[in-house]
């Protein structure tokens, strides 16, 4: 067994979970917990600090044991988590984000929307800031969430003494010190990382970028202005650097770690899952060359260039699309671009769909046949997707059509059950399904997952189209291959939609929990064991499957579904204009 590890911990929307990896990015054992949530009317969720940290702690120990692990053989430890706000008062106890005036409520979950007409009184600003969030603010975003608790729970306004992000409030509980992510800050709370210069790549200086006043005092948040941002930040750091004197005692006493040891700057979730897959050789067999661990000399590297031609897919309850490229493309509805956000020295453009596993999840548990559906998995030991899989693979055989996804010719879905992130960047949208016929049947329900896991495909599609379309203004790189990972990448059915549909090849990762190596990757830059995230990327990345898509007549199924996914957004417009 090797003697070093690097811990990675990722806290996703429902669970907690730990992964130990070795040099090369291969995981010995992990472990999950599941994480408490509140649900209210309004598009209220929270989730509570105190519980988000027990469950790291549960999920860390367990992976230790699993991997018979020793303590002190773990080098270094990333966090990654959901970009939700968490808010802890002088003493670091739990400030209320609720109606309900809980305290333990105390974490405002990145999906909830309560602040959208925050979000659109901020963009109405047309503040030259928002230019770097695709011009709409979203109601997931940081500042449109501070400004509704401001406006609507002053005394928590008054109380808390510390607003983080989820990924940067982990740090702070595992060394006591006070650090702000520059993916964090740049990405969620509009800070300008770009405008720090070469100190953004982290050559020195306490903080990299800057706040720009003007924004804050234009949306109502003067009052962060005048506190020269104490509550959200003054210490911008780049991620994976090491923070502090490492793990507190009493950190490394929950986590059943070894005090000092070394802790990196955050990173958000999908953007981890960037780290761990975007630096895959793809040579046919996903080999490459890596330099041992401790090295300081960096393995070869993929070039800038080949990195503009992918794009990460982070598939979870919502999906996240992570391209980078050497000059700013602003693309309209794209969150970014964003200086150093993910890879350092280039910038990010980050597309989103905000229900994609989630929406899934409800059209197929919301069915009215979902419990003999999960009668008929328990009683096959598979689970409700690979029952789903075979019977649209039985009916497409026993229907006679030439290849499965044509089974969806007369059932369409519009997926924007949560709204749009991007490219429509309109978080009123709604979901649409045409085609429903007087039946409720299993097959019937096989047929509507497999339509909506096409919708989604089609978002995915039409969210590169508009990346490729700022590409070409510019002359940066254009997207030909996905690099997948999450949730729904491991289903084979939801991969080959994407493949098709989009007419991209799809690369999953050697590794299938990507998410966690990249805060893996993080823990070996702030070990010291690798020089730079680039150089963590090369070693502890690789290919897996590979999945070509089909061509001729699949492709121009696709070509005219797609067409159908933009009707139905022309057409609920349509609606709405006809009942105003």
């Amino acid at each position: 067994m090797p003697d070093r590890f690097y811990l990675g911990i990722d806290v996703g929307t429902g669970s907690a979970r730990a992964g130990l990896f070795d040099g090369e990015g291969r995981m010995l054992a992990a472990a999950d917990h599941p994480i408490q949530m509140w649900r209210e009317a309004g598009y209220v969720v929270e989730q509570s600090s105190v519980d988000i940290w027990r469950a790291c702690a549960t999920a860390t120990r367990q992976a230790l044991h699993e991997a018979g692990a020793k303590p002190e053989s773990v080098r270094g430890i990333g966090f990654d988590a959901t970009c939700s706000l968490v808010a802890l008062d002088d003493a670091d106890r739990p400030v209320t984000v609720s109606p309900s005036g809980d305290d333990r409520r105390n974490v405002v979950v990145w999906m909830d929307h309560r602040a959208i007409d925050q979000a659109q009184r901020i963009g109405a600003t047309a503040h030259p800031v928002l230019r770097y969030v695709g011009g709409v603010m979203s109601p997931e975003m940081e500042s449109p969430k501070l400004l509704w608790l401001r406006e609507h729970q002053p005394e928590t306004w008054r109380r808390t003494a510390r607003f983080f992000d989820l990924p940067d409030f982990l740090v702070y509980a595992a060394t006591g010190a006070e650090v702000r992510s520059l993916c964090t800050t740049v990405c969620k709370w509009t800070y300008l990382g770009h405008e720090g210069g070469a100190a953004a790549a982290g050559n020195g200086g306490d903080s990299v970028g800057r706040w720009d006043d003007s924004f804050f005092r234009a949306i109502g948040l003067g009052d962060l202005v005048d506190e020269g941002y104490r509550r959200i930040g003054r210490r911008i750091r780049p991620m994976g650097e090491p923070v502090g004197s490492g793990l507190t005692e009493r950190a490394a006493a929950e986590l059943g770690l070894v005090p000092g040891t070394a802790v990196g700057v955050s990173i958000i979730d999908a953007h981890a899952g960037g780290l761990g897959v975007l630096g895959a050789r793809l040579d046919g067999n996903g080999s490459r060359q890596a330099t041992p661990p401790g090295s300081r000399q960096a393995a070869p590297l993929l070039t800038s260039e080949a990195l503009e031609t992918r794009l990460a897919l982070i598939g979870g309850t919502s999906s996240c699309h992570m391209a980078v490229s050497r000059e700013a493309r602003f693309v309209p509805g794209v969150w970014g671009p964003y200086f150093s956000a993910m890879v350092p020295g280039l910038w990010l453009s980050e597309g989103g769909q905000s229900a994609t596993g989630s929406l899934i999840d409800h059209v197929v548990f919301g069915h009215a046949r979902s419990e003999e559906l999960r009668q008929e998995a328990r009683g096959s030991g598979k689970t409700v997707y690979e029952i789903l899989n075979e019977r649209s693979n039985r009916l497409a055989a026993s229907a006679g059509v030439p290849f499965p996804a044509a089974l969806t010719r007369d059932l369409h879905v519009l997926p924007y059950f949560h709204g749009n992130r991007s490219p429509r960047a309109d978080p009123t949208l709604r979901g649409t399904v045409a085609g429903l016929k007087l039946s409720d049947s299993i097959d019937d329900l096989a047929l509507l997952y497999l339509a909506t896991v096409q919708a989604i495909a089609y978002g995915t599609r039409h969210i590169i189209e508009a990346m490729n379309a700022a590409g070409e203004k510019n002359g940066t790189g254009r997207i030909v291959d996905l690099l997948a990972c999450g949730g729904g990448t491991k289903n084979p059915v939801f991969v080959r939609e994407h493949a098709d549909a989009g007419g991209l090849r799809v690369v999953l990762p050697r590794e299938a929990e990507a998410v966690l190596l990249g805060s893996a990757v993080l823990g070996a830059v702030a070990s010291g064991d690798r020089a730079s995230v680039v150089d963590a990327m090369n070693a502890m990345n690789a290919a897996g499957q590979v999945i070509e898509p089909a061509r001729g007549e699949v492709a121009r199924y696709h070509d005219a579904k797609y067409a159908v996914f933009h009707r139905m957004h022309d057409d609920l417009l349509a609606y709405r204009r006809a009942m105003q």
